[in-house]
């Protein structure tokens, strides 16, 4: 056993380097995204077809992290070799788009690259925890900050190399996963306080649906999953209307500010985890939804500019809008009873991940339906207005007190 001086100095070392890695692996998540108005020319795709760009990473996270569960792999293959397996996958499947497969076989190769990728975001959460008893909340928000920055590295790439190549793109998120790949193997190691085993036992299920306090924390995480990978997904086509409406505007390209725009949700990931402490869980959560939604109504109404309005209110909901994400996780860990939590955690995140790939099919239909995308985000207030109750709601009951060591 490591003395504690030694575990406290080596944990922010090991930290650090995961965090890293997952930032260069999750490059691959929204690297057709990045590049779907280029992609969409090449292979003639329809709005709803190019959305499958990004869903099929969805639904192959959706399934990976499922069976990763079920089948209890974090527990059976050494964390550090399953995340480097899982990146070098996510590489690879990325890569598959560099050979222009057409449409059926570049949304098999985004299926792939998601579900490779569930072998990456829930042990990384894991491995942190076997290092931090403490100050565990604030290393998650630093894994779901690195989540975040990695999603955001392909529009740098693209804004970056605007007279580059759309393949230029993938070809780097496929070595940043690669270069991922090494920092997993040699560098990730479990810490001195293992987790228990936490798997996902369909036969549970019943239990944690009718659990009140877990519902009202899975009902505010729905609200916030509603929002936040439609507006990744498709913020850069909005960017791209709006800037194109403002005739002589001098904005940077639709690409950095997209990039800007989700890289600033790595501060709110660390405001969140801290303001959780400070003030609680559902005060946290409550308040980033509906700063959150607020954006998601006022988007509309600065298409049009000015410039500097339209980027503070877009910077403000980058921010906001992944800031509460830990915190809905940790909140289950406290609330749920220890003989689920594991199935609870699973759920989450699979209904959580599940109607992501809904709201990222319904934005393009509804912009055609509107006739653009000035208005098209509108329809995303709704969730975090209702998560927020949710959250508000939880305050309220007696259980809330088990939340972040009795800050509500």
């Amino acid at each position: 056993m490591m003395g504690q001086e030694k575990v406290d100095s080596e944990r922010w070392r090991v930290l650090a380097i995961l965090c890293a890695a997952v930032v260069l692996s999750f490059s691959t998540w929204f690297s057709a995204a990045a590049i779907a108005p280029e992609i969409s020319r090449e292979w003639t795709l329809s709005p709803a077809a190019a959305g499958w760009l990004t869903n099929g990473v969805q639904l192959g996270f959706v399934i990976g992290a499922l069976l990763a569960s079920l089948f209890n792999l974090p527990d059976i293959i050494r964390m550090n070799r399953l995340m480097a397996a899982s990146a070098a996958l996510a590489a690879v499947a990325n890569a598959a788009l560099l050979v222009e497969p057409g449409p059926t076989l570049a949304i098999v190769s985004r299926l792939a690259t998601g579900f490779a990728l569930a072998g990456v975001y829930p042990p990384a959460l894991k491995l942190v925890s076997t290092w931090f008893v403490t100050g565990r909340g604030l290393a998650f928000a630093g894994v779901i900050g690195a989540i975040t920055a990695g999603s955001s590295l392909p529009h740098l790439f693209r804004g970056a190399m605007t007279a580059v190549h759309w393949q230029s793109v993938v070809a780097l998120a496929s070595l940043a996963s690669l270069a991922s790949m090494i920092l997993f193997l040699v560098f990730a190691r479990e810490g001195p306080y293992p987790l228990g085993k936490a798997v996902f036992d369909p036969r549970q299920i019943g239990r944690v649906l009718r659990d009140r306090d877990v519902a009202l924390v899975n009902l505010g995480y729905l609200g916030h999953m509603w929002e936040l990978y439609a507006m990744w997904a498709w913020l850069l086509a909005y960017l791209s209307a709006a800037l194109q409406a403002m005739k002589g505007a001098s904005l940077p390209n639709p690409s950095l500010l997209t990039f800007t725009a989700v890289a600033a949700g790595v501060a709110g990931c660390f405001a969140g985890g801290l303001l959780s402490d400070r003030f609680g869980r559902t005060a946290t959560t409550a308040g980033m939804m509906l700063a959150s939604g607020s954006c998601a109504l006022l988007i509309g109404f600065v298409f049009n500019g000015p410039e500097w309005l339209l980027v503070l209110v877009v910077v403000v909901w980058g921010i906001t809008i992944i800031g509460d994400s830990a915190q809905f996780s940790a909140a289950v860990t406290e609330l749920a009873d220890r003989a689920y939590v594991g199935t609870a955690l699973s759920l989450q995140m699979g209904m959580g991940f599940a109607l992501t790939i809904g709201m990222i099919w319904l934005m393009p239909q509804l912009a055609n339906w509107l006739g653009g995308w000035q208005w098209t985000f509108s329809i995303l207030a709704i969730g975090p207005f209702i998560g927020a109750a949710a959250m508000l709601a939880l305050r309220r009951r007696p259980a809330a007190v088990k939340l972040a060591n009795g800050r509500r």
